[in-house]
């Protein structure tokens, strides 16, 4: 256990067993507040992701206390989530049927209005049994593609209709709305792209939205998101809500698209230097592949990068030009420029990486320790897993 600084009531980066997952509350706080008053720009509700924090902590930061609702991917983070007070829950990953009871578990326990969301119309017609057979009610969003093509009905597509009907015709499910999701915006490199994909993306929601009305079938929500195209749509009208998430830690990923700014990146890896291999000019870290993902996607826009940038564990400005450049289990392998790196990053040194893509290197720890500046203030756990 790291020692407490019974002077200042909190904990110190040097006593921390490396490697640890650390979120900086600052930039955390700024982040979350920063999105909240573009959402009320827009005219929009914001609905937090909560898939790569998958915090209570954090989700108390990004709806600043209020009673919002969340996103989440699974319906682990669904019931986490719903156990400790969250009342209104949209899964955004599509249900199958082998997953009904479990939804149903957690509504029937925790009285939480949980969304689920489809593209099939054999999904509904098995949850329109199972909750007749149950005495219970589903709720529904159909899922719209807006040109990722990585699942959703086409918007225009007659089968949006008919998934439509046959939710509203069982009068043990409940036809919310429409959802769709831009992922392909994370293809772009200049903010200037971004805004044709955010357009694509609001004009397939609402155009679904609207031809479900005219065939008289209700449609309450309309939920676009992914964090670019919020930021840089340049309107949302029709659309009730949107969700989005990696703004609230950011990463080398967005980072290479232009997205945000180095020093609003809010997750990082405390690493331990453990090794020197000087014939090889390399530095070893006890962060490696499990500590820090495999995930090599903003090497594309940001080839520096490598697994991640190594920066000072207390200024978190940048260590020259180093980054993890290779990664076993748990070894990580710096190459360095200058053999003065040596000297000034010995062994038992401690680093901060940042990480290429926040969601899967968070997913390797089961809490954030959380720190203002170089203190540790807090410990936030986490959930993983389905």
């Amino acid at each position: 256990m790291p020692t407490l600084d019974a002077a200042a009531n909190l904990f110190r980066l040097v006593d921390l067993e490396t490697p640890r997952l650390l979120l900086d509350a600052d930039r955390l706080e700024r982040n979350c507040a920063h999105m909240r008053e573009r959402c009320r720009a827009l005219g929009v509700a914001l609905r937090p992701h909560l898939k790569t924090a998958k915090s209570l902590d954090v989700a108390r930061v990004a709806t600043a206390g209020a009673p919002l609702g969340v996103t989440v991917s699974t319906l682990k983070e669904a019931e986490y989530f719903a156990r400790n007070g969250h009342r209104d829950i949209l899964c955004a990953a599509g249900i199958v049927p082998a997953k009904f009871a479990h939804a149903a578990r957690i509504q029937r326990e925790t009285g939480c209005d949980l969304i689920l969301v489809t593209d099939a119309l054999d999904v509904v017609e098995a949850a329109a049994v199972f909750a007749a057979d149950n005495g219970f009610t589903l709720s529904f969003l159909i899922e719209i593609d807006c040109g990722e093509h990585r699942s959703g009905q086409l918007p225009d597509a007659p089968a949006v209709i008919e998934i439509a009907a046959a939710i509203n015709a069982s009068p043990h499910l409940r036809l919310r709305g429409v959802m769709a999701h831009a992922g392909h915006s994370y293809g772009a490199d200049e903010p200037s792209a971004v805004v044709a994909v955010a357009a694509a993306e609001r004009d397939a929601a609402v155009g679904a939205a609207a031809g479900i009305r005219a065939a008289g079938l209700p449609c309450e929500i309309v939920s676009v998101g992914s964090t670019p195209t919020v930021l840089f749509a340049d309107h949302l009208n029709g659309v009730t809500e949107v969700r989005a998430g990696i703004y609230m830690v950011w990463d080398l990923a967005q980072l290479s698209r232009k997205v945000c700014r180095e020093d609003e990146i809010a997750v990082s890896v405390l690493s331990s230097v453990i090794g020197h291999t000087r014939h090889a000019r390399t530095l070893i870290l006890d962060a490696g592949a499990l500590a820090l993902s495999k995930d090599i996607g903003a090497n594309r826009l940001l080839p520096d990068s490598g697994y991640g940038y190594l920066c000072d564990p207390h200024s978190m400005r940048r260590l020259g030009k180093l980054a993890v450049n290779t990664v076993h289990q748990e070894h990580g392998t710096v190459l360095v420029d200058d053999v003065s790196w040596f000297d000034r990053l010995p062994v038992g040194s401690l680093v901060r990486v940042l990480p290429n893509h926040a969601c899967i290197t968070a997913a390797g720890y089961d809490a954030f320790d959380v720190v203002r500046r170089s203190d540790v203030v807090a410990r936030w756990e986490r959930v993983n897993g389905w």
